[in-house]
């Protein structure tokens, strides 16, 4: 029973799965490479559009066997279908107990869809199937299709697959009372879910069962489509559908240098095509925790103890249903909405769909609460629940996360005022920013009033006595608001701490907003947010530069009331120039360079490090964010040494090499640990450039194909940059 297969899960034994072409408007081909079943199965998903319900859609479910496969081996499949909330859905073909031969239909209603149909088909004449002397197979002939209709709560509906062995269980029971043990038939007949006669139900099983290899589809057609789907139709479509999405990519996605190469080709497709398979409608309720504790504000020392106890003595509550139109970045481990990680998700996006890209930034900006606050971790619904550990379960009103959806905002600006759209599609986005510009300043006004950092009480110097930041909901080991959890902070924590990544993500922010204020109109929003960035720039240098160790700090309180750094060479170092506040004159540049390129502090040949050797935290402790390579870290890297490249400055040759270096690491380090293992994964090993943790991390890791798409410097001049 280990052997069923039905969500994606880590450690199964697969050899690799995934999508290696997709395109959320019209399909794609996904392949299952299951090494402990001996067998490969690709399902093939086209929609047509048509009518007014959505239109028809279908799938080629094929298996093929592997080649350590036994030439008789016996698989067996079962496909089902749920239906939430109000409508119908029926079997419509006469009963037979032995099961049903040649199409399975099933007739359905809901508000949305309007009336539709589902036939499942016996597929071609190659398919073959067990057949056997028990007497089992005069009752239940395994050339036909096996239907169940239930009825069970609507809680339930997501646990198909417990469902589905209590009705193989009982099938078994029955097969050891009428057959004895002694007499039992084979495996393949004894887990079946048998059929009962049809009647209305909002789960319903269908059990095939193959010896060889298989194929047969699944058709959905609309009442309101002007044709239905057939499995010629389906073909077609699938063929069209696959060329068109090879030439659009081909067209979209220009890898230069090496990576054009044909070897890559394939890698390219499978790593976008699987961040972009993941764009996923969730609903459902969450957990939320809105007691607002004054211990919440964090203001006293020993904060995060006292933070603790009002967590564990306030009750927090299940309210929603919320709705979120998301990527993800894992499909095994993390398969729900992460605010930072969606940012970097959208950049690859944005290339590939402009019009999704602003459908998901609307769907994440309606999660906001009235006071700006959005959800930094979406675990919508039960099902979502089930794969998170209850004590990360409750979301906090006064926790941040990494404003990446302003990255994107930037680029969508970028992308509107080029000249590759009509009039009418860039009047459409422009209304759409308009539209989105109230929640961004709301956003926006959120940060600055919940995660400010003192700078008055402690007699700091700097530019502005505003401009400074820190992270709320930090433990003593922790600061998972952060993004980077582990990453070594001041120790004790303190309420007078300054973050130096969160000042820096706020610049970004800022630049961006103030980009959107101008692009619609506002101008004296735009003035405003221009007076931020500025003081936010200065305050940067001011409150995190540290002289001595020539890198930037987050900065604490001792016990004698006075503020100084505490210096954890890494990506916190960096995060100045990660977020683009450092131009290519900037005094800080220089040295900011030297680090990142040390061998013995950042650089490795796969990467850039997220701690320095040189730490005494280096590789400690849980080693998330304590010397592993990060691909998001490292596409910030990538992308603003190209534009230091690129601009004339005193460090452009500098910049120009560590460029072309980096740049080439890191598509080799992704490449090689997706050709070894068929996945890509969560993080990279500094030492080895294997792939580690999550397995089949296709969030932020998929920027990778922006990588390879980049400028191969390799052979210009200084002259031509």
């Amino acid at each position: 029973m280990q052997a069923f297969r039905h969500t994606c899960e880590q450690g199964e034994g697969m050899e690799g799965y995934g999508w290696d072409e997709y395109d959320i408007r019209t399909g794609g081909k996904q392949t299952i490479h299951d090494t402990e079943n001996h067998l490969d199965i690709t399902t093939q998903f086209v929609k047509v559009p048509g009518g007014s319900h959505g239109g028809n859609w279908g799938v080629r479910v094929s298996g093929a066997l592997r080649k350590d496969a036994p030439k008789d081996m016996v698989s067996t499949v079962v496909f089902y279908t749920g239906l939430e909330g109000l409508g119908h859905l029926q079997l419509a073909n006469k009963y037979d107990p032995q099961g049903y031969e040649g199409a399975v239909t099933l007739q359905g209603e809901t508000g949305g869809l309007g009336p539709f149909k589902f036939e499942i088909t016996d597929g071609p004449a190659s398919n073959v199937h067990p057949t056997g002397d028990h007497p089992v197979f005069d009752q239940r002939p395994l050339d036909r299709t096996m239907a169940k209709s239930l009825m069970v709560q609507e809680q339930a509906l997501w646990q198909a697959k417990p469902v589905m062995f209590q009705e193989m269980k009982r099938v078994l029971e029955d097969s050891v009372k009428q057959y004895g043990n002694n007499n039992s038939p084979p495996p393949w007949q004894v887990y079946a879910i048998g059929t009962n006669e049809p009647k209305p139900g909002n789960l319903h099983l269908f059990q095939k069962v193959f010896k060889g290899s298989f194929q047969f589809d699944i058709l959905f057609s609309s009442a309101s489509a002007p044709v239905t789907m057939t499995s010629q139709k389906l073909g077609e479509a699938l063929k069209d559908s696959s060329t068109s999405f090879a030439d659009r990519y081909k067209n979209i996605f220009k890898a230069t240098g090496i990576f054009a190469q044909d070897k890559y080709d394939a890698f390219s497709k499978s790593m976008f095509s699987n961040l972009l398979g993941g764009v996923g409608y969730f609903w459902g309720d969450q957990v939320i925790d809105r007691s607002y504790a004054s211990e919440y504000e964090e203001e006293n020392e020993g904060f995060w103890r006292d933070a603790a106890e009002a967590q564990r003595r306030n009750s927090a509550e299940v309210v929603g249903g919320y709705e979120l139109f998301s990527a993800i970045p894992s499909r095994p481990f993390f398969p729900r909405g992460f605010l930072w990680d969606e940012g970097f998700h959208l950049l690859p996006i944005l290339d590939w769909d402009l019009g999704v890209t602003i459908e998901i930034l609307r769907s994440w900006f309606n999660t906001m609460d009235e006071d700006g606050w959005i959800p930094r971790e979406q675990i919508l619904g039960p099902e979502a629940r089930s794969k998170v550990p209850i004590e990360f379960q409750t979301q906090y009103p006064h926790y941040a996360n990494p404003p990446t959806l302003f990255l994107v905002l930037e680029n969508v600006l970028k992308k509107l005022q080029s000249d590759s759209m009509t009039a009418a599609e860039k009047d459409q986005y422009t209304s759409d920013i308009r539209s989105l510009y109230p929640l961004l300043k709301r956003n926006y006004a959120w940060y600055r009033k919940t995660q400010w950092g003192d700078i008055k009480s402690y007699d700091r110097e700097a530019f502005s006595t505003k401009e400074a930041y820190r992270w709320r909901g930090r433990t003593e080991t922790h600061v998972l608001t952060s993004g980077l959890d582990d990453y070594p902070r001041p120790q004790p924590p303190h309420p007078g701490e300054l973050h130096i990544d969160l000042i820096s993500w706020m610049g970004m922010m800022t630049r961006a907003l103030h980009a959107v204020a101008a692009f619609v109109g506002e101008s004296d929003d735009a003035k405003e947010f221009s007076g931020y960035f500025t003081a936010i720039s200065r305050n940067i240098d001011d409150l995190h530069w540290h002289e001595a160790a020539k890198t930037y700090c987050d900065a604490t309180i001792d016990d004698y009331e006075e503020s100084y750094h505490v210096c954890h060479k890494g990506y916190m170092s960096i995060f100045p120039f990660l977020t683009g506040m450092l131009p290519p004159d900037h005094p800080h540049l220089e040295a900011t360079l030297d680090l990142i390129r040390s061998p013995d502090e950042l650089w490795s040949p796969y990467g850039i490090r997220s701690l320095s050797l040189k730490d005494s935290n280096y590789g400690t402790g849980e080693n998330y964010w304590r010397s592993p390579i990060w691909m998001n870290i490292n596409y910030l890297v990538v992308d603003n040494l190209l534009k230091t490249a690129q601009a004339k400055g005193p460090h452009q040759e500098k910049a120009r090499a560590m460029y072309n270096e980096l740049r080439t690491n890191l598509v080799e380090t992704v490449y090689k640990s997706w050709k070894e293992t068929g996945f890509a994964w969560e993080q990279f090993n500094p030492d080895t450039g294997a792939g580690q943790r999550t397995q089949h991390f296709t969030g932020w890791t998929s920027l990778v194909v922006k990588i390879m798409c980049m400028p191969d410097l390799t052979r210009q001049t200084h002259q031509e940059l």
